[in-house]
């Protein structure tokens, strides 16, 4: 095995575990060397560098090797202040055609062994609107580096409201835009190992180099450190000797962190410290956008993708507690009507998503809506489904109307009978009527807005 053969595997290898994990793990490997008993030596910068490629990639990467050189049988991925002088002299017993072992080379700093990225998180395929706007804006503003303007950044909110896609933008654009800066992105969890494994190998010391040499440190899902003590103990050293380098710190979790139980008040102090800022639920519109977006991007790859008028509104309405859900549901509709050659329709709906509608059918009922409907208006919930007509009542009437008929799956009559026995017709009015009033009425909007959170919080 030469260092020739090793730089040809490099684009077979990257399309075999993908171009992130191909830059983080394996362009920082060295090749040392073979041996004539058929053992390649790579030389890695660091020993858990050493660690995590041999047990998550050490099979793969030999199997490429037999590919192009059969002779060789075993993979040794070594630190290379640690070979011994004997190890050095025998992979340089390679053959007569082998040039001589690479020199050892740090690792570019833009290399760090964090989890890897998913290249479809990216700025570009994030779809802002108002429950997101200001998360977007702070991420673009830190993604663009220079001067730390306010750190950390924390970004919180419930699961598949896209924090984890913006924190992978923000990577994403900081390599970009230098390729030589370090940054490192890792799971709170992902922190905690390391931190118990460099405990158990008796190796703190470069666990402490190796995440107080960052430039940016970007740590998803903090909550789970909470009730960690000696983790917590470790993070917050951390936090604070990165913080007095000026260097750039980035945290998700899932909720505020005064609202994270368990968790030192210190560290609550230090997250506090910086910008807070809140992903809301998504509203209809953004999961329209979504929709739409993933759609158009279906489109680019099937240019015949036809999807009947009303089934992308109706899933945006019915779906609304999560995006990944969302986004599930709309991959199964394509796979659903690819399979069976049918039209993408409402019928197709009914019958590849039930259990997803019926997951969401149950969240909501219609008693709970004229409830909460009469309690933001301030009215008994007898006047609002009686036969009293006056504004003050038939308004907010309307408005529950026209909530049951988002985010319930109830029929125009059922709607009608339970407001009174009132006729379906008159259910169709005040859901038009709603409609127009959103776009003419600020304060209409604001409070169908508010009401739809409250019930699908």
């Amino acid at each position: 095995m030469t260092e020739e053969q090793w730089g040809v595997l490099q684009d077979q290898i990257c399309k075999a575990i993908g171009q992130n994990n191909h830059k983080t793990w394996i362009v920082p490997l060295r090749f040392a060397g073979s041996t004539p008993e058929g053992t390649v030596t790579l030389q890695a910068p660091t020993n858990f560098f050493s660690t995590y490629v041999t047990q998550n990639y050490g099979d793969q990467l030999l199997e490429h090797i037999m590919s192009v050189s059969p002779r060789m049988r075993r993979l040794d991925i070594k630190v290379a202040s640690a070979m011994t002088e004997t190890e050095t002299r025998a992979v340089q017993k390679a053959p007569a055609s082998a040039e001589p072992a690479a020199a050892p080379q740090p690792a570019a700093r833009g290399h760090l062994p964090g989890a890897p990225l998913d290249a479809r998180f990216t700025f570009d395929t994030f779809v802002v609107g108002k429950p997101n706007e200001l998360a977007h804006a702070a991420a673009k503003r830190v993604s663009e580096g220079g001067p730390v303007s306010f750190n950390p950044l924390f970004l919180y909110g419930g699961v598949g409201l896209g924090k984890t896609h913006l924190m992978h933008a923000i990577a994403h654009e900081l390599t970009q835009r230098n390729p030589h800066l370090a940054v490192l992105y890792l799971s709170a969890e992902q922190f905690m190992y390391r931190f118990v494994q460099a405990l158990r190998e008796r190796k703190m010391m470069d666990f402490k180099e190796m995440f107080r040499s960052v430039d940016v440190l970007m740590v998803d899902d903090v909550q789970f450190i909470a009730g960690k003590d000696s983790t917590q103990e470790e993070f917050f050293h951390t936090f604070n000797a990165l913080v007095d380098q000026n260097k750039q710190i980035i945290i998700s979790a899932d909720r505020a962190p005064d609202e994270i139980k368990d968790l030192e008040n210190r560290i609550r102090s230090r997250l506090q410290s910086g910008l807070v800022v809140d992903l809301h639920p998504t509203d209809y519109e953004l999961r329209l956008g979504i929709l739409q977006s993933k759609v158009e991007g279906y489109r680019n790859m099937h240019p015949g993708l036809v999807i009947d008028d009303g089934v992308l509104e109706f899933l945006a309405h019915r779906i609304s507690t999560n995006v990944r859900v969302l986004e599930g549901a709309l991959t199964r509709l394509f796979a659903f009507a690819s399979l069976v050659g049918k039209p993408i329709n409402m019928d197709l709906v009914q019958d590849s998503l039930a259990d997803v509608l019926r997951a969401s059918e149950r969240k909501i009922s219609i008693d709970e809506i004229q409830r909460k409907v009469a309690e933001h208006y301030n009215i008994r919930l007898s006047d609002m489904i009686g036969p009293k007509r006056v504004r003050n009542f038939a308004r907010p009437r309307q408005v529950a109307m026209y909530l049951c008929k988002q985010l319930t799956s109830r029929s125009l009559p059922e709607i009608g009978r339970r407001f009174g026995g009132r006729d379906h017709t008159t259910v169709m009015h005040g859901v038009k009527r709603i409609e127009e009033l959103r776009l003419q009425d600020g304060q209409i909007d604001e409070d169908v807005e508010m009401l739809r959170r409250a019930l699908e919080a």
